[in-house]
């Protein structure tokens, strides 16, 4: 049986401003193993990106516990978070936020420095990474020198170095065309699956759930489906819009019901603070 290395229960994030209040998360529950590659989808709005900052430990949760290595997340004042944050999470972001006087090589080695744990034998990891990610020949360019796909390869080799047990993904395509799309995110599951990583991607683009082992779909702020059964995935992976989607022999709870994927036409404008 695989250990879950990540474990929600109940996870709730309200906002409130004067007499609005907003439940941009409502009491989720998800779980994921050591070497499981998560696929988070769903309209904006639906939570999935503040979801993503409560695990990363960006963002506290309202209610709920958030365990990584057993650990509460939410337990921890704001100095345990940081370090917790620094040692056991790796994150990339949308725009790779890589530092753009630093190179290749320098970047990834960042995360060894904030974790002292630099050194030659840490850069010759941090070589070895980016050469693993095709990365050889622009270890000592700057992140200017680099396409969007090479930055990106350079984001998840930051993620990784300094040995996290989960890593998140918040919309690591957003910026690439669709060859370079699957490149990453099929370099991003085998290192998850190869490393025995808890990784979850944040994604819209639901054509990259064809890499990913489950499939969590989140609507107004709960969730509304898991997918586990590789043929749903694979039928989900096939459309490129969130359209009313029917997917038979679904292996969860919500089995025989229709897969709900609201139409974007349908959707209702949501105040800041609720994705």
């Amino acid at each position: 049986m695989t250990k879950n290395i990540l474990e929600t229960r109940d996870v709730t994030k309200v906002y409130e401003s004067g007499n609005l209040v907003v439940k941009a998360v409502d009491g989720v529950s998800i779980s994921v193993g050591a070497g499981e590659f998560i696929g988070l989808v769903g309209p904006s709005g639906s939570g999935k990106t503040t979801m993503l900052a409560m695990l990363a430990g960006l963002l506290n949760a309202t209610e709920g516990q958030l365990n990584i290595d057993g650990q509460d997340l939410n337990q921890m004042n704001d100095v345990q978070r940081t370090r917790f944050r620094r040692e056991k999470i790796g994150f990339t972001f949308q725009a790779n936020n890589l530092v753009p006087y630093l190179t290749a090589l320098e970047n990834v080695e960042l995360m060894l420095r904030l974790n002292k744990k630099n050194g030659r034998e840490g850069r010759q990891r941090a070589a070895d990474l980016l050469t693993r990610l095709g990365m050889d020949d622009r270890l000592n360019n700057l992140p200017k020198q680099l396409s969007g796909g090479q930055q990106q390869r350079v984001a998840i080799a930051r993620a990784l170095i300094h040995n996290p047990s989960v890593v998140l993904a918040d919309e690591p395509t957003a910026s690439l065309d669709t060859e370079r799309a699957n490149q990453v995110v099929q370099i991003f599951a085998d290192l998850i699956h190869e490393q025995n990583k808890a990784g979850i991607m944040v994604t819209h683009d639901l054509r990259m759930c064809k890499y990913v082992d489950k499939v969590i779909q989140m609507v107004d702020g709960k969730v509304a489906r898991v997918i586990t059964e590789r043929a749903a995935i694979d039928t989900l992976a096939g459309t490129s819009q969130f359209d009313t989607l029917s997917v038979p022999k679904m292996e969860d709870q919500f089995q025989n019901q229709p897969l709900i994927i609201p139409n974007p036409s349908t959707f209702v404008p949501v105040r800041i603070g609720a994705d």
